[in-house]
C-alpha cells in the first residue's frame, strides 16, 4: 500500500546514496572497531530513519509495512549492524508501545523515538526463555502505584544504547504460560538495571547485544503498555509478526548485495584464459542465487501487502522469514565458493557477510519456530 509514490521514491533514493556513498565506505571501519561512527549515527537521526514506521502525528514518516519493505531492501544492502542500530527502534522496540500502548505512552515516548533521541530496545529473551517465549521467568510484581522488576534477560540488541526497554514480564506469577504476561516501558536509568559485558559475537559486530538485569527495579504503574496485565505475550506476537517480515526484506537485501559482489568478482576473476564466470558450474551458483533471491522478494512484498490490506500475516510472515533468511545463509555460502580462496579472507568482505548473516536464521524466531507457527496455522484453519 503505497501512499505516495512520487515522495516514497525520493525517500528510497535517498537512502540508497547514503548507503553508496556512506555506509559502504564505512563497513570496514565498524568491523574494525565494532563502533558506528557517530557522524553516520546522526546522519541516520538527520533523515528521519528512526522515525519510519512511527505514525507523523508523533514526528514519524508514517511508513507502511510495504514501504518500510521497500526501505529495508535498499538500507540492507550495507552492513546489517547499520539496520540493527535503527532496527529495534523502527520496529520491536516501539511498535508494542504503537499497537497496545496508552495514548499518553504514545505522547510521551514516539516523538523522541523518531528523532532518534531515544533508542529502544525490546527485552524477551531470558537465558531459559527464548523459542519458548511463554515461560519467562522475569517478574513484575505491583505494589501500589509502582511494580518492582526482577529478572535477567539475555541477547538484547541495542540494549548499550538503549533508553528504553519495551519489557515482557509476568505480573502474575500463578499464571505459567502466556496470559501471566504484561508488557512495560522501562527507562533504561531506572534504579536497579544493570548491564551486562557486551556479547561477544561470531558477526554483526557493530551491533551491540548484552544481558540486562533487573534487581527490584521499581517502574511507574503507568508504563503498564495499555495499563491492563495480562497481554504481554499477545503484544510481543503481533510485534513480531511485523518484525519477521522486517527481517525478511533485510535477508534479501543482504543477499542481492552478496551476490552483486559476486557476479562483479566472477566476471573479473580470470583462470584457465577466461573469467570464471564463464564456466557452467560458476553460472549454476549465480543463477541459483538469482531465483532463490527472486523468490524471497516476492515473498516478502506479498506478505506485506497482506498486512497493509488488514489480513492476518501470521503464517506469511514465518513463511517469508524461514525463506529468506535460510536463502541468504545459502547465497553467503556460494558467495564464498564463487570468490574461492578470496573469500576466505577479511579484506575482501564476503567472509564477513558470511558470519553476519548466520544470525538471520535465528533472531525473532528461528527456523524452527517459523516451521512450528506455520503448521500450527495449517492445522489450525482446518478445525
Amino acid at each position: 500500500m503505497i501512499r505516495d509514490q512520487e515522495t516514497l521514491n525520493i525517500l528510497l533514493s535517498n537512502i540508497s546514496r547514503f548507503v553508496r556513498e556512506r555506509l559502504i565506505p564505512n563497513e570496514e571501519i565498524v568491523s574494525e572497531t565494532d563502533e558506528i561512527p557517530a557522524d553516520i549515527v546522526q546522519d541516520m537521526k538527520t533523515m528521519g530513519l528512526f522515525g519510519l514506521t512511527i505514525p507523523e502525528e508523533y514526528g514519524g514518516l508514517q511508513l507502511t509495512m510495504e514501504e518500510e519493505v521497500l526501505s529495508m531492501l535498499e538500507l540492507g544492502r550495507a552492513s546489517p549492524a547499520f539496520r540493527s542500530l535503527l532496527g529495534t527502534t523502527v520496529g520491536i522496540g516501539s511498535q508494542g508501545i504503537l499497537f497496545d500502548g496508552t495514548e499518553q505512552q504514545k505522547e510521551e515516548y514516539l516523538p523522541r523515538m523518531a528523532t532518534g533521541e531515544v533508542i529502544a530496545s525490546f527485552a524477551l529473551t531470558e537465558p531459559g526463555a527464548g523459542s519458548d517465549a511463554a515461560s519467562l521467568k522475569t517478574t513484575a510484581i505491583r505494589d501500589g502505584d509502582h511494580y518492582f522488576v526482577n529478572g535477567t534477560k539475555r541477547f538484547i540488541t541495542n540494549a548499550p544504547q538503549a533508553g528504553i526497554f519495551t519489557l515482557m514480564a509476568r505480573t502474575d506469577p500463578a499464571k505459567k504460560g502466556a496470559s501471566g504476561i504484561s508488557a512495560f516501558i522501562v527507562e533504561t536509568d531506572t534504579p536497579g538495571i544493570t548491564l551486562g559485558k557486551r556479547d561477544k559475537k561470531m558477526g554483526q559486530r557493530g551491533a551491540h547485544t548484552c544481558d540486562v538485569i533487573f534487581e527490584n527495579c521499581r517502574v511507574p504503574a503507568k508504563n503498564l503498555i495499555g495499563g491492563v496485565e495480562g497481554r504481554g505475550f499477545k503484544t510481543a506476537m503481533k510485534v513480531l509478526d511485523k518484525g519477521r517480515i522486517h527481517i525478511a526484506s533485510i535477508c534479501v537485501a543482504v543477499a542481492e548485495r552478496m551476490l552483486d559482489d559476486a557476479l562483479r568478482y566472477a566476471s573479473e576473476r580470470r583462470q584457465f584464459g577466461q573469467a570464471i564466470g564463464e564456466f557452467q558450474l560458476v553460472q549454476a551458483m549465480l543463477a541459483d542465487s538469482k531465483s532463490e533471491i527472486y523468490a524471497a522478494r516476492s515473498m516478502v512484498i506479498d506478505a506485506a501487502r497482506r498486512r497493509d490490506d488488514g489480513l492476518p500475516v501470521s503464517t506469511e510472515a514465518s513463511c517469508a522469514k524461514l525463506f529468506a533468511s535460510e536463502m541468504c545463509g545459502r547465497v553467503a555460502d556460494r558467495a564464498v565458493q564463487i570468490f574461492g580462496g578470496a573469500g576466505y579472507m577479511s579484506e575482501y568482505g564476503i567472509e564477513r557477510f558470511y558470519r553476519d548473516v548466520r544470525l538471520f536464521r535465528i533472531y525473532e524466531g528461528t527456523t524452527q519456530v517459523q516451521q512450528l507457527v506455520i503448521a500450527r496455522n495449517m492445522l489450525r484453519e482446518l478445525q
